[in-house]
């Protein structure tokens, strides 16, 4: 068992201490945790193509109830599931620091970040550079994880 168990705060939009970094032109959502401004996540957002696939995708958000889970397309490729936990909580599991974190948004906060899919939804010009530091992140990774053997 870990010795570490990573706790997440409840996301909302009138929280004293900041949160929310930007959303970048993939609508990737850059969250500190905890506060924690040395390393950002980074959560798939939900990307849709169209005005049609965006108004289904928040209106089956907005018809979640306890116990139902959301699984949303995004721009990376990777499902952005989401959980009703109750209510107005929500629940997104993403690791920290390579350990296993579900993170709580209540739904106005989630919701605000959700909109972020609408067609003509444009990044703020400095959250482009959080793209370009994913880019040149990149360019440090291997380019293939394993080989064939």
């Amino acid at each position: 068992m870990s010795d570490r168990f990573p706790l997440v705060p409840r996301y909302r939009l009138d929280d004293e201490q900041t949160w929310l970094v930007g959303i970048d032109p993939l609508r990737r959502y850059w969250l500190l945790v905890n506060g924690d401004e040395a390393k950002p996540i980074i959560l798939p957002g939900l990307s849709t193509h169209d005005f049609d696939q965006f108004r289904q995708a928040i209106l089956a958000f907005r018809g979640l109830v306890a116990g139902d889970t959301l699984e949303l397309p995004t721009a990376t490729g990777t499902a952005l599931a989401i959980r009703c936990a109750s209510k107005n909580c929500f629940a997104i599991d993403f690791e920290v620091n390579g350990h296993p974190a579900t993170h709580l948004f209540d739904q106005e906060a989630l919701e605000s970040l959700l909109m972020t899919a609408h067609p003509d939804w444009q990044c703020a010009p400095h959250h482009r550079e959080l793209g370009r530091q994913t880019l040149s992140l990149s360019w440090h990774q291997p380019a293939a994880s394993k080989t064939a053997a």
